[in-house]
């Protein structure tokens, strides 16, 4: 219905694999937020050349297709151009935001990154924590400027930008004035760091690992009247927790899955070993045969394994993280000895006496502790946060709190205090 003077200079086609021959002063754009997990193998291959080309290196392969948005369109403005995106905040706080950030900041200014409080959100009840992003085509520069709108609706941020930038805070609009370094050390779309935030990070004290990925946990996560049916040996199975939501207290006991059993929620975990189909019992075997008759094998996960059944173990944590959700990401404490699934990171002290594990859990508790697991996650829509677990290694133990419950960092761990 648009007449032909309106799409007289329209061109569709693909900005990033089959870039516009020209430069551009002005540069404005909500790219499309595709997961890296949803692109195919083949334009994830195009992508990473992409990045290769433009900034020197590939990029880590869980960046998604925003932020190779971002570097093309970097690449195509002109001398003093300026580029106004809004992405999610991940394109701060991903696994390749260090490098990514590193190399933009060294040719390009940074003018101002743009945040918003969850009830400020632009897209509300989207799964989506934005960020906009303003940059220059220009000498970059020791400092930029950080705002956060507070209030929905509000005609600050307008005002600001229409200003030049030169307006202070208001209720709705908080600004600072921020370091480079310290914003690339912090992570751009999280607030200025402070000294109150400093602290020795958990690694000296624990180290993280990911929970267990079945790969099908229909088949292998089984309710007790379901292992009770299918006669599975007692030894094969292991108790375990799948979902945030089975979690609701901050210690998961025996009596925790008792109740769960009696909701018909699963809690057992079938482990077998890598032994030869024909070597386990019979019930299980015949199992076996009815996974393989569904061609589990063929799932990508599971096609990695030797043999495809023999399912990964984990020593029981004494401690797991919910990482992702939207009440407050928490630590849990395991009294059951059960064996988390990916919902869940597990958390290993070094010390495993009682007391530094009772003192590891008093100091993971803490409200200035769990604070903190902003300045380590990647943030979402509606204040959710996810962590994964070289992120949540090193979350800051505050300083008074290591002093208050007298923490001592494994020998080998302490050099990292100082990181």
């Amino acid at each position: 219905g648009l007449p032909a003077r309106d799409l007289e200079r329209v061109v569709i086609g693909d900005f990033v694999l089959r870039p516009p021959d020209r430069r551009f002063p002005a540069i404005v754009a909500n790219p499309p937020y595709i997961r890296h997990h949803r692109l195919a193998p083949s334009i994830k291959e195009s992508l990473r050349a992409i990045s290769a080309e433009v900034i020197g290196k590939e990029l880590d392969g869980r960046a998604g297709l925003h932020i190779y948005f971002l570097l093309r369109a970097l690449q195509l403005l002109s001398d003093g151009g300026r580029l106004a995106f809004i992405v999610p905040a991940d394109t701060c706080e991903g696994v390749f935001a260090q490098p990514l950030w590193r190399w933009i900041t060294s040719r390009y200014r940074l003018d101002a990154v743009i945040t918003f409080t969850p009830e400020a959100s632009p897209f509300p009840n989207v799964d989506t924590n934005p960020i906009i992003l303003l940059i220059r085509n220009a000498r970059p520069q020791a400092h930029f400027l950080w705002a956060q709108c507070r209030r929905a609706g509000s005609e600050a941020l307008r005002k600001w930008i229409d200003a030049n930038f030169d307006l202070d805070s208001t209720d709705a609009l908080t600004i600072h004035r921020r370091d480079l370094h310290e914003g690339l050390d912090s992570g751009l779309s999280r607030p200025p760091a402070e000294r109150s935030d400093a602290g020795i990070p958990l690694a000296a004290f624990a180290r993280v690992m990911r929970g267990i990925a079945t790969g099908a946990n229909e088949f292998f996560f089984l309710t007790r009247r379901r292992a009770t049916e299918l006669k599975i040996p007692a030894e094969m199975l292991l108790p375990a927790i799948g979902r945030t939501r089975d979690a609701t207290t901050e210690e998961i006991t025996h009596d925790t899955l008792r109740q769960l059993d009696a909701a018909g929620r699963p809690t057992l975990l079938f482990a077998p070993d890598g032994r030869e189909l024909d070597d386990f019992p019979e019930a299980a075997r015949n199992y076996l045969l009815q996974g393989r008759d569904a061609e589990l094998y063929k799932r990508p996960l599971i096609a990695t394994r030797r043999p495809w059944y023999k399912m990964e173990i984990r020593k029981a944590p004494p401690f797991l993280f919910a990482y992702l959700g939207r009440r407050n990401a928490r630590f849990i404490r395991n009294l059951a000895g059960v064996m988390p699934l990916t919902s869940f990171l597990c958390v290993y002290p070094h010390r495993e006496d009682d007391d530094s594990v009772a003192r590891l859990w008093q100091a993971l508790k803490q409200p200035d502790t769990v604070r903190n697991l902003s300045l380590v996650g990647k943030s979402y829509g509606a204040g959710a946060i996810k962590v994964e677990p070289r992120a949540l290694e090193r979350l800051p133990i505050p300083e008074h709190v290591v002093a208050e419950l007298s923490l001592a960092p494994a020998r080998s761990q302490v050099a990292l205090s100082s990181n």
